[in-house]
């Protein structure tokens, strides 16, 4: 069961565990914000399971411009679909291909299926006669550090469709 712990500003700051969550809870540091499954009967209480808390105080975030690009933060910011046809995507292109200059960037790798990866190879868009379907760019939101958002549970969405790059 896992639990997601929003800062006082309403912002995803991390998933934890239930049992950390409640022990935030019962020292005083969040509050539930949504119950989800069997309660949690103690020996004097009987708590509800947290799905979603918030915390009473802010927690300030180190702001980092830089984010380190990843073949799985590539995938997951183009929603695991092909940025050249539109299928479910597996690997990561080069827009501009490395032994064209091409440097592993934001900017210049894309979500792509194995078919078309193939196909273009070490070859540019427009010698292809192809064009992107997105514009790619670096992830925006201190969401994105969080890996576990990849696969958000029900009870999260109305928290998680606040943030515009969610």
């Amino acid at each position: 069961m896992r639990t997601l712990v929003l800062n006082a500003g309403y912002e995803p700051l991390a998933v934890v565990t239930f049992r950390r969550a409640l022990l935030l809870v019962l020292t005083g540091k969040a509050s539930i914000i949504a119950e989800d499954g069997e309660p949690v009967v103690g020996p004097n209480d009987i708590f509800g399971r947290p799905s979603v808390i918030l915390l009473n105080r802010y927690i300030k975030i180190p702001y980092s411009q830089d984010m380190t690009v990843t073949r799985r933060g590539v995938l997951r910011r183009d929603n695991y679909e092909c940025a050249y046809c539109g299928k479910t995507a597996t690997t990561v292109d080069h827009v501009m291909p490395r032994s064209r200059g091409g440097i592993d960037s934001w900017e210049n790798l894309v979500a792509c299926c194995l078919r078309c990866n193939n196909a273009k190879g070490d070859r540019t868009l427009k010698q292809m006669g192809w064009h992107l379907r997105i514009t790619p760019r670096a992830p925006r939101g201190s969401h994105w550090r969080i890996r576990e958002l990849e696969r958000p549970a029900p009870a999260w969405s109305e928290f998680l469709d606040s943030n515009p790059a969610a």
